[in-house]
């Protein structure tokens, strides 16, 4: 299967692996790094093997069933909800940004009367070999196409490893610059991120205002070094010029981010019971909107888990009607 099993665009699984390199992952040594596409290989063979043992232990009539019902849902016809909580609840916002968008996401986007007919539908220029891409929305009836400029390769960031393609996406029109990012696991790369986005502007685009939508990956609990603490990256955005849908000062409990990993997932070191949900979860707050202090006036934000503009506290997402283990933000701003 791993090698000779053509799935997608005549590759194999084998083809889709990616070196894991320590530029990313700190925690990597050289040596692991090096052996990295094999040991990935056998890792995962000793997985599934175990998974399999054990299902056919415990549950050996139903568990296949269970599966293609959760696959269903979160993966094969994640598309289509995703879609249709965009073309129904969300179709009145004029900017959209997404992240982690899967290539199959574009084209069903664009594919679909509603949101084809009301947006122009913006991913990054270069697709990510994860199949993770940023992408912003914008509403035609609001936006200018001929005003529009793809701006994300004048984009300097002083370590460019941390970030891969597709990760970000950079576009100047009518009197905007609007980015969508999606930052590395730990958040390490946001602040570098935000920063050069806000030199971009500075430097190039004076006239512009910023629009900036943002899974950051900042965490309540941070790990100096490690992890990107939410207050601390505030203090930037705020040393930047820059203010949030939460405010200059984010409460760290506000959570738009709320799942665990079970035994039967990969990453075996990141699951938790369900005890230990707040302590071993991810229960974060991840998502930005900023824009400029001073010249835009925050009039309020929401969060989703749901795709029916309501927010359930303590409500372990994805689910199998709300595909997304990130919480939908919607905020609407006036000029001052």
């Amino acid at each position: 299967f791993m090698f000779h099993t053509v799935i997608i665009d005549g590759k194999t699984p084998s083809d889709m692996l990616q070196t894991i390199t320590r530029s990313k992952y700190p925690a990597v040594t050289e040596e692991e790094e090096r052996i990295s596409l094999p040991l990935q290989t056998v890792s995962g063979a000793i997985f599934d093997a175990i998974l399999v043992h054990m299902m056919m232990t415990i549950e050996p009539n139903s568990w296949q069933q269970l599966r293609t019902e959760m696959c269903n849902s979160l993966n094969l016809k994640k598309n289509d909800r995703t879609l249709a909580i965009l073309e129904t609840t969300y179709v009145d916002m004029d900017i959209i940004f997404l992240q982690e968008v899967a290539a199959s996401f574009v084209e069903a986007a664009r594919n679909s009367q509603i949101l084809s007919s009301q947006y122009y539908i913006i991913p990054a220029p270069k697709e990510s070999r994860s199949n993770q891409n940023s992408v912003i929305l914008l509403k035609k009836q609001g936006f200018d196409l001929g005003e529009m400029n793809d701006v994300t390769n004048e984009l300097v960031f002083d370590n460019p490893e941390m970030v891969a393609e597709g990760d970000i996406v950079a576009i100047t029109t009518n009197d905007f610059l609007l980015a969508s990012f999606h930052g590395d696991t730990n958040g390490m790369a946001t602040i570098p991120v935000v920063t050069a986005v806000k030199r971009l502007l500075d430097n190039k685009y004076p006239d512009k205002k910023l629009l900036f939508g943002l899974d950051a990956n900042t965490y309540e609990h941070a790990k100096p070094g490690k992890t990107q603490d939410v207050l601390e990256f505030a203090k930037v955005y705020v040393k930047l010029g820059l203010t949030s849908c939460w405010g200059d000062t984010p409460n760290p409990t506000n959570h738009t981010t709320y799942n665990a990993r079970t035994f039967l997932q990969p990453q075996l070191n990141k699951a938790s019971k369900r005890s230990e949900i707040l302590k071993k979860g991810d229960v974060n707050p991840k998502d930005f909107i900023l824009f400029n202090k001073g010249v835009y006036k925050l009039v309020r934000t929401t969060k989703d888990n749901t795709g029916k503009k309501r927010f359930i506290e303590n409500w372990v997402f994805p689910t199998l009607d709300f595909p997304s283990d990130h919480g939908i933000l919607s905020t609407q701003i006036v000029k001052i």
